[in-house]
């Protein structure tokens, strides 16, 4: 064998060992960027726990806030020549007689919103995918821009309107945020809504802090298209907060929505939750 053939022999099996190379490199690649972890579904247990945080907190510093205000405060003759103490008012204390009527907002600023850690206030969708030489994995999308109002008439929740705008919706992959806007066509419809249309009552572990179970009957609009629904959803009274959080297996193609592609995805299926994790106050 002549050398020419030796040093031709030579770099075909470089050539080959860094195509190699660069497929192992780039299937890593992949499996690094869309395999994730994906986010945690919705849990009333996680969600309360992000109210009760926030309570110690406000409580760690009211009390520091008492303390500084009674080091301060003096005993200050009074006109009668006897000693009066004086210190800061206190604040109102949340009623006791669980009455919940009343008009209750959506509050954004309970939680601080993170995709990762599933906190704070958001709606959301997840799809499962099937990725070319990788396998399974599920894409989640979700907005923290969400308003909203729920009221309760006595034991009977009467009015729930919520609205989630779709244009500041993100997802665990930055790559499919383009494409997830162009389905849910944000740019004619930019806004998800549900309106509750039949009332809902509330049993005594409602009142008392307990976790329950509500079936929401209303309308759910997507991309202008509205479809006549049954949400489930649990909701919890923690502190002087409505933690609501649930979850809907909807067809996307029932709201003319498709799901996007891409030349990795052999394969994503047309239907998955709608999920939301919500905060009510008033």
């Amino acid at each position: 064998m002549t050398e020419a053939s030796n040093n031709r022999k030579r770099l075909l099996l470089i050539g080959g060992g860094l195509v190699a190379l660069g497929v192992v490199a780039f299937i890593a690649f992949a499996v690094w960027f869309l395999q994730d972890d994906a986010p945690d579904e919705v849990a009333i247990d996680s969600a309360a726990a992000q109210v009760a945080a926030g309570a110690e907190t406000t409580d760690d510093t009211t009390s520091d806030s008492t303390t500084d205000d009674t080091t301060a405060a003096t005993d200050a003759p009074s006109t009668d020549g006897t000693t009066a103490t004086t210190g800061a008012d206190s604040t109102d204390a949340p009623a006791a007689d669980g009455d919940l009527s009343g008009t209750w907002s959506v509050d954004t600023s309970i939680g601080e919103f993170s995709f990762a850690d599933s906190t704070g206030t958001f709606v959301g969708f997840r799809v499962q995918e099937e990725l070319s030489s990788i396998g399974s994995t599920t894409a989640v999308g979700r907005t923290p821009e969400v308003s909203g109002t729920l009221v309760i008439d006595g034991s009977t929740i009467t009015e729930v309107s919520v609205e989630a705008d779709m244009t500041s919706i993100t997802t665990d992959d930055s790559r499919r945020d383009n494409r997830v806007q162009s389905a849910l066509n944000t740019s004619e419809n930019p806004t998800a809504t549900f309106v509750l249309t039949s009332p809902i009552t509330l049993d005594d572990a409602a009142f008392d802090g307990e976790p329950v179970t509500l079936d929401a009957a209303g309308d759910l609009t997507i991309n202008g298209v509205t479809q006549s629904v049954t949400f489930p959803l649990t909701a919890q009274l923690v502190e002087n907060t409505i933690v609501v959080v649930g979850s809907l297996d909807v067809v996307f193609a029932d709201y003319d929505v498709e799901v996007p592609s891409a030349p990795i995805v052999v394969s994503a299926e047309d239907n998955g939750p709608i999920e939301l994790q919500l905060f009510f106050t008033r």
